[in-house]
């Protein structure tokens, strides 16, 4: 294999040197395997560290001394290799964490401390990202910002209060690992829990491509960039990406998105890592009240979800409570998750999750009596009634943002193309180094405008925003971390800068991230 750098190589040694002059409060939180040493802080640049809070810095240590200390949670995680039998004979070899696709559950209360040892056993250095989880910042996982990348052989732990319950995930935030086997749920629960409700359903779609003749993620990355935008060479399984068959989508396109639903042509669609000629089922009682938790672990797709025979009532989004919405459908960006509630019907009802644009469809299956399972192909009539997207739900009160006038506003244009794939932030891609300023206090409004042809769901590290208003006088809109920003259009989004440090602000489309749609929100000393 060449040790030619890549252009995204290249960028990844820059971001070395765009990491964290504080290292005192690291040095207790890391712990190395026998054999190998810590992963430690890189000196940031000079203009960087006069200017911003570090992730370690005092700024972050005062913020998580004000959310408390509670009952420890302690968690042991392995990335590694592995195989996974898909349904109807598929097996693939891929990455994941233990010996579960999805990963196993991790749950915690709301208050508790969530101390997780991550060993390390890929062949490529990884970290974890907790998406959705306001956390102190050198927790956040976002390599060569906040924390080294952990590396191969190696050991990291992550300690971090945890204060607000929702429907959460973890996965990697190093090249396009996430469109691998390496993501699991991460459910914080109410200790005040004010819904009532028989059964819980974590559901996790996905699209699939990893170990399926010879595809990897990063020879499709290599693809669509034609070789210039892969931040790690290939040293996983699979072919190289001159080897491997083509995975580029074409003539794709769905009204819901605005037009090109994605960039990727995935030969699976899962739903808790089954396909749908082998679906997982769910076993409950008829009349059971049944809470559904559905995340969107994919990397390039959309999916418009329904459940046969039921209508849906909208409880949450993305962690945050909204007033109860009835719907018989949702669609959910990458990133994206909704918890619903449903009582169950009497049979055998197909959980459709339609790779929205796709012409493909994920399933699984509630069972609460006799009947056959239904067909892979089935599509629920549902799936084409009502549709809620969270700009049509309001924030519960317990949660909404108050209205007021925001104290800066920062503007941001999408940029890029499908032909040259050079996604970005205002013509530019990610540079670590290059933070737009905030300040601690301050109501901030993001204003986004995309000037590409296809659609991004949007995704803030460390804080939720909240969704711009009706107008109507109702206030605010529901409170959310990640946003679809559809083509040609604007997204306005207000959030309070309370979490100190440097935030990671990108597109969840794991393929135009790594390509350049990334960029910094870094508070001001």
């Amino acid at each position: 294999m060449s040790e030619m750098p890549t252009r995204r190589a290249m960028l990844g040694a820059g971001i070395a040197l765009a990491g964290t002059a504080g290292t005192a409060g690291l040095a207790s939180r890391a712990v190395a395997s026998p054999a190998h040493a810590s992963p430690s802080r890189a000196p940031s640049p000079a203009r960087a560290a006069d200017q911003y809070v570090t992730p370690d810095g005092p700024e972050v240590v005062d913020a998580e001394a004000r959310r408390g200390a509670g009952p420890v949670r302690k968690v042991s995680l392995t990335a590694a290799a592995s195989r996974f039998e898909l349904g109807d004979g598929v097996t693939v070899p891929t990455w994941a964490y233990g010996d579960r696709l999805p990963g196993e559950a991790i749950r915690v209360t709301a208050g508790d401390t969530l101390e997780l040892a991550l060993a390390n056993h890929l062949t490529q250095s990884t970290t974890i990202h907790w998406h959705g989880l306001s956390i102190r910042n050198d927790m956040d996982g976002a390599p060569g910002l906040t924390q080294q990348p952990v590396k191969p052989g190696a050991e990291f732990t992550y300690r971090f209060a945890v204060t607000h319950p929702g429907t959460h995930w973890i996965h990697p935030h190093s090249g396009v690992q996430l469109d691998r086997g390496l993501y699991a749920p991460l459910i914080v629960d109410d200790p005040k829990e004010p819904l009532s409700y028989d059964k819980e359903w974590i559901v996790v779609l996905d699209d699939w491509l990893d170990g399926v003749d010879g595809s990897t993620p990063d020879a499709v990355l290599d693809e669509l960039t034609q070789g210039r935008g892969s931040s790690h060479d290939e040293a996983g399984h699979g072919a190289a990406a001159g080897e491997a068959r083509s995975r580029r989508l074409k003539d794709t396109d769905s009204d819901l998105l605005g037009g090109h639903a994605g960039d990727v042509a995935y030969p699976h669609y899962l739903v808790n890592g089954r396909r749908a000629e082998a679906p997982s089922v769910f076993e409950a009682r008829p009349g059971d009240r049944i809470r559904l938790r559905v995340i969107n672990a994919g990397g390039d797709t959309a999916f418009r979800l329904a459940l046969g025979g039921h209508r849906m009532t909208v409880t949450h989004t993305d962690g945050y409570p909204v007033r109860h919405t009835e719907t018989d459908a949702l669609l959910l960006g990458m990133g994206e998750r909704y918890d619903v509630l449903v009582t169950a019907g009497d049979g055998v009802f197909p959980l459709t999750a339609l790779a929205e644009g796709k012409g493909a469809s994920a399933l699984a299956v509630l069972r609460t009596g006799a009947g056959a399972t239904p067909p892979a192909s089935v599509r629920p009539k549902e799936l084409t009634g009502e549709l809620i997207t969270a700009e049509g739900l309001v924030p519960d009160e317990s949660v909404a943002l108050a209205e007021r006038e925001p104290d800066r506003t920062v503007r941001m244009t999408l940029t890029g193309s499908m032909a040259a794939y050079d996604w970005g932030f205002d013509g530019k891609s990610y540079d670590p180094a290059a933070r737009r300023p905030v300040r601690a206090g301050e109501r901030v409004r993001l204003v986004f405008t995309n000037r590409t042809s296809m659609w991004h769901p949007l995704h803030l590290h460390g804080h939720t925003f909240a969704l711009a208003g009706t107008g109507d006088g109702a206030g605010l809109g529901a409170r959310k971390d990640t946003a679809p920003i559809l083509p040609g259009r604007s997204l306005t989004v207000d959030f309070d800068a309370d979490n100190p440090g440097l935030w990671m602000l990108h597109c969840h489309n794991v393929y135009h991230a790594e390509a350049g749609m990334m960029t910094v929100l870094g508070y001001l000393r």
